[in-house]
């Protein structure tokens, strides 16, 4: 009886559902994080495994494992029912907890495949949440808390990470990622219930930005038919910047040693909190955009501009005209507003103007899945190839290739599109439009 009336109060007012949207999602991804993220705070200094160092293994493993549930989620998450969704969370989360409670038992280097356990139920998260999300007016503006859970999460746990460690200085490495993710796990239980809590998309999104169904082997045929052009080239730049994105996370301590030695815990927080509101206000804007065909256009033109940023914040970098701070925060607003901009909007977007029988799971999860798999390559070519190159000399390069593949990339599909929709205008459809206000 409660969430029945808790579900109407949220149909009928607009500001109260946009708000719990925002709290639930963001909460439910920042709690994730809580259960991926905090080990690789740690240094694990001197310790290696088959010649390479032991923290580059067990993020590898990680990272592998993650990307095995990305190219799973491909199939599950653009197939997931409605009634399986809180379910299949709960125990997601729960066998990624269990898996760092062994890593902590086990000791070195029989740990390691804990760390891939754990990260094997995780990457399937994100299309879950976000499928509470998609389909609707103001999804722009709701998946904000999603997007900026992936943006400042990783930051602000690795500072909650170092301050407990000195609150607490006898538990060790190894069983940190466990502590961390046992005091998260109250918090993840209460966001799930607001999650759950959301009604599903009203007959005025289905009319704005079409019905989100489970797809179908033939849905998933017929769309890659007709779309495989860009979405091969979307899949390309999501992967550079997830690969970027990757690599400056998990090695921003050794970054930050190399680019200011007497740099505070706080700018962890700090960088990710700034990118995150300009990611905020610039995706979140979109929702007043009522027409999907202008929506999708300023979508790429977002993203064009986050890809340029990263190189250009680099350059300046390089000849040192900025120095370290606003370097990782340039290059953090960059690669987040591409990133987030592909992630959570130009799909949506993409689907809702071209009138797709798709979901926006199923194209993240191929991005996704691809991403990981280059992550994981990155991280194998500085181990076996740059090996004596400093970490922060490695991201410059690979920023530098990035820019230039994805501005390539991004322009061709463009034209793409721009060809299409001047095919969709000979055969004129009425695109619905609605006041958000």
């Amino acid at each position: 009886m409660a969430s029945s009336t808790l579900s109407n109060f949220l149909n009928r007012s607009r500001l109260a559902f946009i708000i719990w949207c925002i709290v639930a999602s963001f909460g439910v991804y920042f709690c994730m994080y809580a259960f991926r993220k905090p080990f690789n705070t740690g240094l694990y200094a001197g310790i290696e495994v088959w010649g390479l160092g032991y923290k580059s293994v067990l993020i590898i493993a990680q990272v592998f494992g993650y990307m095995l549930s990305k190219f799973t989620g491909i199939k599950v998450i653009s197939e997931l029912k409605a009634g399986t969704r809180i379910g299949l969370i709960i125990s997601l989360i729960l066998i990624a907890e269990i898996a760092l409670v062994f890593f902590g038992l086990v000791p070195v280097p029989y740990n390691i495949i804990f760390l891939f356990i754990n990260g094997l139920p995780l990457g399937m998260v994100y299309g879950i949440v976000f499928s509470f999300l998609e389909g609707r007016r103001f999804t722009e503006m709701i998946a904000m808390g999603l997007s900026v859970s992936v943006i400042v999460s990783s930051g602000i746990l690795k500072t909650i990470y170092l301050e407990v460690q000195k609150l607490f200085p006898f538990i060790s490495e190894f069983w940190m990622p466990a502590s961390v993710g046992l005091l998260a796990l109250p918090l993840f239980f209460f966001f799930v219930w607001m999650l759950a809590m959301i009604p599903p998309p009203s007959e005025e999104d289905v009319l704005l930005r079409t019905k989100r169904d489970a797809m179908t082997a033939e849905d998933k045929r017929k769309v890659l038919k007709q779309f495989g052009f860009p979405i091969a080239c979307f899949i390309v730049v999501y992967s550079l910047l997830t690969m970027i994105r990757d690599y400056r996370d998990n090695f921003s301590i050794e970054i930050w040693n190399e680019i200011d030695v007497g740099w505070a815990s706080t700018v962890l927080t700090t960088t990710e909190m700034i990118s995150g509101f300009v990611v905020l206000v610039i995706l979140g804007s979109l929702s007043f955009v009522r027409s999907n065909s202008k929506g999708f256009v300023l979508t790429n033109i977002i993203t064009w501009i986050g890809v340029l940023l990263t190189g250009l914040a680099t350059l300046l970098f390089r000849y040192d005209v900025i120095g370290g701070f606003y370097w990782m925060m340039l290059i953090g607003v960059g690669m987040f507003l591409a990133y987030t901009a592909i992630q959570t909007v130009l799909f949506e977007r993409m689907i809702a103007f071209f009138q797709l029988r798709a979901n926006a799971g199923f194209f993240i999860y191929i991005c996704d899945s691809i991403g990981y798999l280059g992550s994981v390559g990155l991280l194998l070519y500085k181990e076996f190839f740059m090996k004596s190159l400093r970490w922060s000399e490695v991201l410059i390069n690979f920023i530098y290739l990035q820019v230039v593949i994805s501005f390539v990339l991004l322009t061709f599909s463009a034209l793409f599109f721009r060809r299409r929709a001047r095919r969709k205008a000979e055969k004129p459809e009425s695109e619905v439009t609605v006041s958000i206000l």
